[in-house]
């Protein structure tokens, strides 16, 4: 069943009344009628249509890898130190200084911006082997 957001659009495209023009060469529009839309397209091979952003599928593009790089690995450190310090300040209720939980969570980003790389990097290169495979399958 379609969302809502869905069904929105679809009503909104036949709402609004517009006819399918073809200019010819020397720039005569002729309105196509259902019948030449059929013949035209059953003799066309089907493309993949792209959004707007470019992406042959939304789907696929946001789920595309990044190669892994230092830089994005201590950005993403960056963001999680503060959510480290507060879980270890919470479960170390009373029986931590500040300074004890600040030094735990160096220790945390120590442990996890290297295996943040890593596991970017096992994703990158399982990528990178699907697309080989599906290349060479392809050929």
């Amino acid at each position: 069943m379609a969302t809502q957001k869905q069904r929105r659009k679809r009503a909104k495209e036949k709402r609004h009344a517009y006819d399918l023009v073809e200019i010819d060469a020397e720039g005569n529009e002729t309105v196509l009628s259902a019948s030449d839309l059929k013949t035209e397209s059953a003799s066309k091979p089907k493309t993949k249509t792209t959004d707007a952003r470019g992406a042959a599928n939304p789907r696929t593009r946001r789920g595309t890898p990044q190669p892994p790089t230092w830089g994005r690995v201590l950005k993403r450190g960056a963001i999680f130190a503060p959510i480290f310090l507060a879980t270890v300040m919470l479960l170390g209720r009373g029986r931590i200084t500040t300074e004890g939980a600040v030094v735990q969570t160096i220790f945390l980003l120590a442990i996890f911006v290297p295996f943040s790389y890593f596991m970017d990097r096992l994703v990158w290169r399982s990528h990178e082997k699907r697309i080989a495979k599906a290349k060479s399958a392809g050929r």
